[in-house]
């Protein structure tokens, strides 16, 4: 598996090895540069692509799951528009697991209570949602985890399990704080891109073109063009004999767990 400390292993043996051969025959300066760009380039890679574990293990989707079922995931809210999200998901008996930001909850604690009162899940999403997030230490990261996870709490009475970390990029401080908490990390295969373009007809055949068995969609709460492909999602899953259920019951685990 390639992962960041098995990469690291290798890069730094090969730059060793270069440095020995240095001694005995002349290693052009170049090597060491492109052998030291090629290192930081599947950093970057493996680190902004959730699904390649690269950091930490992530569950993207369920590729064992044979039958039509999906699970919808909803990132950075609460906002006005999840009471909008919530009346579609009731009016097509569907569930999702929103993914929320501590500064989110703080503002609407009532959307957060409705959420989970129409039975749906909730996750961490971090406290500031911060574009510098992926350069925290592990410890700022832990605190930032710690606080959104106390704000759910509130509402769950249980312990929060999931976890997805801000524009999905791992980190090796990431890692090391989610060691410490206990968090898994919930990723998804199926990517909207409704957070970064507002055409409907884009955003919608995007999704449907990747649709399969087992599939994790992630979606946004804090658009009205996001609630309008939605329910054009909606409709197509229906007519089309998909049922959308919880991350929970698609990748078979809990997502919170009673205190001890």
């Amino acid at each position: 598996m390639i992962t960041h400390k098995n990469i690291s292993i290798f890069f730094i043996f090969l730059l060793l090895l270069l440095l020995l051969l240095n001694l005995y025959t002349a290693i052009n300066t170049w090597c060491f540069f492109a052998v030291i760009f090629i290192w930081i380039g599947i950093n970057a890679f493996g680190s902004s692509r959730i699904s390649s574990n690269y950091h930490v293990k992530a569950f993207c989707n369920n590729p064992l799951e044979k039958d039509k079922k999906i699970a919808l995931t909803f990132d950075d809210g609460p906002s006005p528009y999840t009471l909008e999200v919530l009346e579609l998901l009731k009016k097509y008996n569907a569930k999702a697991t929103f993914f929320c930001i501590g500064t989110n909850i703080e503002k609407h604690p009532e959307i957060v209570k409705q959420i989970i009162a129409e039975g749906h899940l909730v996750g961490n999403h971090s406290y500031s949602h911060s574009k510098f997030f992926d350069f925290y230490t592990a410890k700022k990261i832990t605190e930032e985890i710690q606080k959104t996870d106390a704000l759910l709490e509130k509402f769950t009475s249980k312990k929060i399990t999931f976890f997805r970390p801000p524009y999905g990029v791992t980190t090796p401080s990431i890692r090391r704080a989610l060691k410490v908490t206990g968090h898994k990390t919930i990723g998804w295969n199926i990517r909207s891109l409704d957070g970064g373009t507002k055409n409907q007809e884009l955003i919608f055949n995007r999704i449907i073109k990747r649709v399969s068995p087992g599939g994790i969609v992630l979606l946004h709460d804090t658009a009205s063009h996001s609630v309008l492909v939605l329910e054009q999602f909606l409709q197509f899953l229906q007519q089309n004999n998909f049922e959308v259920i919880s991350i929970e019951e698609l990748l078979n685990l809990k997502a919170y767990e009673i205190e001890r």
